[in-house]
C-alpha cells in the first residue's frame, strides 16, 4: 500500500473514488453518477488529496483537505476491506501534517444503511483515538444525513 499527494485528480482516479464513495457512504449520502461527484470536488477550495492505493494502483482510501468558511476541512472514506489495520490513522497523519487544525463532520448514528445493505457504522470513536474533538452541539442536519462537526487542533 502507498500513499500519493495531489492537488488535482484524473478522470480515472474520480471514478474510483465515485465507487468507494458510493460504496462506504450511506445510501442517502450517494451521488447518481461521477459527474455529481466531479461537481463537489470542482468546489473544494485549495484541496489536497490523498490517495491511499494498493500494489495494483487501486484507490483504497481517499482523504481531501481544503478550506471551507475560511477553516481547514477534511474528508476521509477508507474501504471497508482495509479498515482496523492502522490505515485509517496514516491517512489522517498525512493530512495532520502542515496544517494546525482540521475540521469534519461525521456521522454519528449507526441507522444509516449503505449500498450493499450492511449498516454505516460511525466513525466517532476512530476520531477520538485521533485527537479529535467531537463537538456534538455543532450539527448538520440535511434532508439525507444528520452529523456532528469535529475538530482536531495541532498542539506544542
Amino acid at each position: 500500500m502507498r500513499f500519493i499527494k495531489r492537488k488535482n485528480l484524473s478522470l480515472d482516479q474520480k471514478r474510483a473514488l465515485f465507487e468507494l464513495w458510493n460504496s462506504e457512504f450511506p445510501k442517502n449520502l450517494q451521488y447518481a453518477d461521477i459527474v455529481e461527484l466531479e461537481k463537489y470536488i470542482s468546489r473544494l477550495n485549495d484541496p489536497v488529496h490523498i490517495l491511499l492505493t494498493d500494489e495494483n494502483d487501486k484507490i483504497k482510501g481517499w482523504c481531501a483537505h481544503f478550506i471551507r468558511d475560511d477553516e481547514r476541512w477534511f474528508l476521509a472514506i477508507l474501504n471497508s476491506d482495509i479498515q482496523g489495520k492502522k490505515f485509517g490513522t496514516q491517512i489522517i497523519e498525512l493530512a495532520k501534517q502542515g496544517n494546525t487544525e482540521l475540521n469534519g463532520c461525521i456521522i454519528n448514528s449507526d441507522e444509516y444503511i449503505k449500498a450493499n445493505g450492511e449498516y454505516y457504522k460511525s466513525p466517532s470513536d476512530f476520531y477520538k483515538k485521533q485527537g479529535f474533538q467531537i463537538l456534538e452541539k455543532v450539527t448538520l442536519k440535511t434532508d439525507q444525513i444528520s452529523a456532528i462537526k469535529i475538530k482536531w487542533c495541532k498542539t506544542g
